[in-house]
Formats: structure tokens, C-alpha cells, sequence
């Protein structure tokens, strides 16, 4: 008998507590932060739907392998444990720890690009650009045409566009392109899986060219989900065994384990060539501590390597893209607009969509992260204009080619009531759609603008 309700597949052996603000109180908060949910303090958030990375709660297995902790500066146990579980994911002999996954993107970026070099990708996130960009190169991002449609049920909307793929390539010089980039899922484009067929083929273009192939890994689990129950022939593998097999088509892998290794701190960086690895090597000697422990305590390995056995349990995925599907699923069916078919680690809204009075220069999405948090106390991020807007060579405003609101789920922290709640705050977030107004930016940095940028609403007071 198959049940329809979702349930967890754990029981909740310690709590925190939430702290239950009223709508003025947001009100209030929200100013303070000048309109950007990054600047709220997180005791004044009910639900935390920010990211997914680094928020999960950690299991009783991952708390007593810490205990085990071999905190020695060089050669300690605790790094063997680590790096024989990376090992055997990624079947790649060189693994560097690294305190979180932009450290390893700005090691291998930083040694790969430079003035003049490309980096292709089926949608680069925004720290991943933000080093590519900052060593000089060039990052373009070449997504499947079927992502571009929100409302059709393709499986593999992740996919990287093979056929642009192969023009780009001709187009600047194959000896110009210093990385592609294979994002599984593909979080900007909406946590779209990336299927292996598709994989494959990138992988066997990146041969023809002799251009590296990294594979962006955060989220392979929630990928190989994806491919075992959409993929007819891997319907027989383990989830382990896909990640394994997508693994081998690439030259390098950078992981940010705060993702699908179900910790709050960590990454890797994985290679498969011996000079590239010395060279990232001395790197992260540099940047982040000895080879044997990178920016990583040995309680952080410890807990990291049973996270990356625990993230393949079939009953964990089953319950993690449902849950997220039910969140995705439910709002959809009230007329929020969202990619569909649902990600699996966040549901993105189409604010463009949920608000066509608000041009993308007055921030659509931006304003929905606000109506969020005031209106439920729920905070998200924005994916659009904000985070990938750029100004032209005469100060003009070039808006994204999208205006997203990513709903990310953290994992094991929250429960179906949770989520009810969230979609119970949808009811009125379209019940007032048509007062919402846009936003202005007051103040802003060089790069990723949207972490520390300050906003007001047009209409407010000057």
C-alpha cells in the first residue's frame, strides 16, 4: 500500500526555538536592514528558506564521529577518513580540503583563468562568476533551450546546451577556454537536474577540444535522484553508483559540502591530473593551511565523510525532493508562478510573472523577498536582477535574463507544518499583488551586490 502523506525519516532529538514576530515588528525589521533579508539578524527570521547551504541539522552519527576529531596539524586520522570517502565518490586521486566551496572554485578558477580565457557552464552561480570574473576571464553561461520554459514538464531542464557549447568553442579558440563547467543541479537555473545522457556529451566535446571538464558538484545526490527515476537506464543503480559514474566524465570536481554533505562548514576540491594539482596545491597552502586539512578541523572531516555516506540513503532523497515537491506543488496549484517541474532543493518563483507591473530595473524579485518576510516572517533570496543585473559601458542598467525568488529548503530542519505554513502565506501574498511596488538600490558593492546591497521602496519617504 502506498501512503500519500510525507513523512520524515527521523525523529527530532533536540530543538531550537523559534521566536514568533508580529507583522509590525517585520515591518520594522525590514527597514532596519535596509530591505535586504541578508542584513536581518536570523533570531528575527521564523522561516529561514535564505539557502540550503550550511543549514542543515546534523545527524547523531555525525555528531559522535566528531568526538573522533584528530585535530594534528599534518597526517591526521581524521583526514585518511575524509579522503577516502571523497576518494571513492569521485574515483579522483587528488583531493584538497577547502573551508567551503568558493575556496576551491578561487583556487582552481584563479589557476585556470585569467585575462582573456572563457569559462562555459549550463548557468554559473553567483560566487562561481564572481571568481571567474575576478581572475580576469570570462564566464558564459550556455543552459538548455527547454529551461527557458517554466511551465513545461521536460525532466532535464539543467542540461547544458551542447550545440552552443560546440559554436562557443570554434568561436573564441579552443586553446582560450579554460574550464567548463557542469552544475549539478543547476542552481541558478532553477535547481534543475542535469541528466547523464547530457553529461556524457559535454564530457566527450571537452575531449574532442582537450578542455577540462569540472563538475560543480554541491548537489550530485539530489541530481542522482533525478537520473535513477527519469532515466530508464539507471533505474537499477544505487544513487552512489550514479554520482560515481557522473564522477568519471569529468577532470575535476569542486564541492561545497555544506549542500549534499549535510554539514554547516566544508568543501573539496578534487583533480585528477598531478600538475594541476600541485599547483592548487600550493595554493590552498597559501590561502587556507596544509594539505592535510585545508580550511577544515578534523571534527569538520569526520562529520563531512559520514554526511556524504548518509546524503545516498534512498529513504533520505525520497523524503528530500518530495518534501520540496510538496512545498513547489502546493503554491503552484494556488497560481504562484514557479519552474516547474520542482527542483530539489528549492522552489523558485517567477517574479516577473507574479508581479508584471514592476519593470525588472525596479527589482520584481526583490520586492517579493520583502513581502515575504513582512508578511510571514519567511526569508529568501533573490535570483534575478539584483544578483545578475549588470551596468553597460555608459552606466546604463542591463536586467537578468530571468527575476526568480528561490525558496531553498535546508535540510532535515523543518517539518510539513512548516511548509504548510509557508503556503499558507502565499494566499496572501496574491491576495495583495497588485499594491506591491518596486525597489531602488540606495547603496551597493563592486561585486555580489545582493549579499550587502541597501534598498527602499519607491514611494517611501526621502
Amino acid at each position: 500500500m502506498i501512503f500519500q502523506t510525507i513523512i520524515e525519516p527521523f525523529r527530532i532529538k533536540s530543538v531550537e526555538s523559534i521566536r514568533m514576530t508580529t507583522p509590525e515588528e517585520r515591518a520594522h525589521f525590514l527597514r532596519e536592514a535596509h530591505y535586504n533579508p541578508f542584513l536581518l539578524p536570523s533570531d528575527k527570521v521564523l522561516i529561514d528558506l535564505l539557502t540550503d547551504s550550511g543549514t542543515s541539522a546534523m545527524s547523531n552519527r555525525q555528531w559522535a564521529a566528531m568526538m573522533l576529531g584528530d585535530e594534528s596539524y599534518a597526517g591526521a586520522k581524521s583526514w585518511e577518513r575524509f579522503f577516502e570517502e571523497v576518494n571513492d565518490l569521485t574515483g579522483m586521486p587528488h583531493i584538497l580540503p577547502t573551508h567551503q566551496g568558493r575556496a576551491a572554485e578561487r583556487i582552481l578558477y584563479g589557476y585556470l583563468g585569467g585575462k582573456g580565457k572563457y569559462f562555459f557552464s549550463n548557468t554559473h552561480f553567483d560566487t562561481t562568476r564572481a571568481n571567474i570574473e575576478f581572475s580576469g576571464a570570462t564566464a558564459i553561461d550556455l543552459p538548455c533551450p527547454e529551461g527557458k520554459n517554466f511551465d513545461s514538464d521536460e525532466p532535464f531542464k539543467g542540461n547544458l546546451d551542447t550545440a552552443a557549447l560546440k559554436k562557443k568553442i570554434v568561436e573564441v579558440g579552443a586553446k582560450n577556454v579554460a574550464a567548463v563547467i557542469l552544475t549539478v543541479t543547476n542552481n541558478s537555473g532553477g535547481g534543475q537536474p542535469v541528466s547523464m545522457a547530457n553529461a556524457r556529451e559535454v564530457s566527450g566535446i571537452c575531449r574532442q577540444y582537450h578542455i577540462p571538464l569540472v563538475l560543480d558538484c554541491c548537489r550530485v545526490a539530489e541530481n542522482a535522484w533525478f537520473i535513477r527515476h527519469r532515466e530508464a537506464e539507471y533505474e537499477h543503480l544505487t544513487y552512489r553508483e550514479i554520482a560515481q559514474e557522473m564522477f568519471s566524465l569529468a577532470d575535476a570536481a569542486v564541492m561545497s559540502v555544506k549542500k549534499d554533505g549535510l554539514v554547516n562548514m566544508g568543501g573539496f576540491l578534487a583533480l585528477r591530473d598531478q600538475a594541476s594539482s600541485d599547483a592548487c596545491t600550493n595554493l590552498l597552502i597559501i590561502t587556507e593551511g596544509f594539505a592535510t586539512y585545508g580550511g577544515l578541523s578534523g571534527r569538520d572531516m569526520e562529520a563531512i565523510a559520514v554526511g556524504l555516506e548518509e546524503v545516498f540513503e534512498a529513504d533520505y532523497l525520497h523524503y528530500r525532493i518530495r518534501s520540496t515537491a510538496y512545498l513547489g506543488e502546493h503554491i503552484r496549484n494556488k497560481g504562484v508562478p514557479v519552474i516547474y517541474p520542482i527542483g530539489g532543493h528549492a522552489v523558485y518563483v517567477d517574479a516577473r510573472r507574479l508581479y508584471p507591473h514592476i519593470p525588472p530595473h525596479e527589482f520584481p524579485g526583490q520586492a517579493l523577498v520583502c513581502e515575504l518576510y513582512q508578511i510571514g516572517g519567511i526569508r529568501s533570496v533573490e535570483v534575478g536582477s539584483v544578483m545578475f543585473g549588470k551596468y553597460d559601458a555608459n552606466g546604463g542598467f542591463v536586467p537578468a535574463s530571468q527575476e526568480l525568488v528561490r525558496l531553498a529548503i535546508p535540510r532535515r530542519v523543518y517539518t510539513q507544518s512548516h511548509m504548510d505554513y509557508v503556503i499558507e502565506v502565499f494566499d496572501e501574498i496574491l491576495r495583495r499583488r497588485e499594491q506591491v511596488k518596486g525597489y531602488r538600490i540606495t547603496q551597493e558593492p563592486p561585486f555580489l551586490r545582493h549579499f550587502t546591497a541597501h534598498f527602499e521602496p519607491f514611494g517611501a519617504p526621502a
